[in-house]
């Protein structure tokens, strides 16, 4: 890397594994692209049906962690049957530019020749 913005610190203590921790998993950045996606909110079914072989528990386990970490909210309705939505909070949304460039460099690299 060029810039050593982490190079101050050890690895563990630095800002580059603490957002690696923010992200870390099969599906968070996943579930972080399709809120981004579909704001305001989306319901649990809907982000169940975005992300087609993750499991309920996987997902309903996923999204627990991530509002732990404030990345999104839940907002739960007191009706029968229970409706559920979440959302980005204004840290998850600070991530959106990471996922860009991701995405970005996915573009510029994905017919790259890998021999």
């Amino acid at each position: 890397m060029e810039n050593h913005h982490c190079a101050e610190d050890h690895f563990e203590n630095s800002g580059f594994n603490y957002t690696l921790s923010m992200i870390r998993g099969k599906y968070k950045i996943v579930i972080l692209y399709w809120l981004n996606e579909n704001q305001p909110t989306m319901r649990f079914n809907q982000l169940k049906r975005s992300i087609n072989n993750i499991s309920f528990k996987t997902l309903s386990n996923t999204l627990k962690e991530m509002e732990k970490d404030k990345l999104i909210f839940r907002k739960e309705y007191p009706q029968i049957p229970p409706k559920v939505e979440y959302g980005l909070l204004e840290r998850g949304k600070s991530l959106v530019p990471i996922l860009d460039m991701l995405c970005q460099w996915g573009n510029n690299h994905k017919n790259d020749p890998l021999s």
